[in-house]
């Protein structure tokens, strides 16, 4: 099946170990970071393979000016929102992420923002910094006893579960694809929607941004929560209606929510300014997968991948990130 990969483009910074592994396979590696869309026009064509990592976007447009070159383009992360997949699929070009190498970063920071609902910590800590002993102003509440859904039980939303399980909560989630014996596997009683909202004290969500999933969280099934309830996005931005959460969060039907994730990043529409400076919003610049051990490994998953496609390697033979399967036909 092999594809031919020789020389790679690396358009975003990505951990060293993975021009390392590339390098130490026999493939050649190019490191230009955020170049202009007309330069990266230019330089696409000549490599079999490109990496990106957020900044970069492999429009239709860079994926034209490879054709015939470029076969592969691969995301050192869990999305692929910034590559044009049906553009790739019409050019033959092979496109993957490392669906994997995020999960855990992703789920402690979403329990991390559970937590920090519960315990009004960032509020506290800047009153102390700011000479105040508010201790009556930042009582908070248990998360023990409480019931937490989880939308979305792949592997970050099955973590999230498992980990907040052993703090007493009773997790309840949804899925469309899996089975009531997987989420009960993770602890995770399964439900449909509208079982769930009124159920739901923390409500966090862990599925791709695709039109079934925007805006899931919306006006409408805030309206059915129980009121207080608190939100949670440590996703993807669009999944969670910001403008609907606002206004459950001016209301009180909305207790409190926390945001890594943003429709544009950096943010610049005013409903997600506003959401950011209000008082019961924990608000990050998309930190899910910034650890050290998770750029490594996203990284590291790159790099075996493509040398997995070349066939040249019995250590590293699987692609468990390729989006577009039906392009792999191409080259058997």
């Amino acid at each position: 099946m092999p594809v031919d990969i020789k020389n790679v483009l690396v358009c975003d910074a990505v951990d060293s170990a993975c021009v390392e592994l590339l390098q130490k396979n026999g493939i050649n590696v190019a490191y230009k970071l955020k170049l202009p869309v007309d330069e990266l026009c230019k330089e696409v064509k000549n490599y079999d393979a490109a990496i990106v990592r957020s900044d970069t976007k492999i429009t239709q447009q860079v994926l034209e000016a490879g054709a015939g070159s470029l076969k592969v383009v691969g995301r050192a992360g869990a999305g692929v929102d910034n590559i044009d997949v049906p553009a790739a699929t019409k050019n033959k070009v092979i496109v993957l992420n490392t669906p994997g190498g995020n999960s855990i970063s992703a789920c402690e920071l979403t329990c991390i923002a559970i937590g920090t609902l519960a315990r009004p910590v960032v509020p506290a800590v800047q009153s102390m910094k700011e000479g105040r002993w508010d201790r009556k102003l930042y009582s908070g509440s248990e998360l023990y006893g409480k019931t937490l859904a989880v939308l979305g039980l792949g592997r970050i939303g099955r973590e999230v579960a498992i980990r907040m399980k052993a703090w007493g909560m009773r997790i309840i989630g949804y899925d469309p694809i899996t089975t009531e014996e997987e989420a009960k596997a993770a602890g995770i009683e399964k439900m449909t929607l509208d079982e769930i909202w009124p159920l739901a004290d923390y409500i966090t969500v862990h599925t791709p941004l695709i039109p079934a999933t925007r805006n899931l969280v919306s006006a409408e099934a805030l309206a059915k929560c129980k009121k207080g309830v608190k939100v949670v996005n440590v996703a993807r931005g669009g999944i969670v209606d910001e403008q609907a959460v606002l206004d459950a969060l001016e209301s009180g039907q909305c207790g409190g929510a926390a945001f890594d994730v943003y429709p544009e990043e950096p943010p610049k529409s005013e409903v997600t300014k506003k959401l950011i400076q209000h008082s019961k919003v924990v608000a990050t610049p998309h930190l899910g997968a910034s650890t050290a051990e998770a750029q490594v490994r996203v990284a590291v998953e790159v790099a075996e991948q493509f040398i997995a496609l070349t066939g040249k390697s019995q250590v590293y033979t699987s692609y468990p990130g390729v989006i577009n399967r039906e392009v792999l036909a191409n080259y058997q």
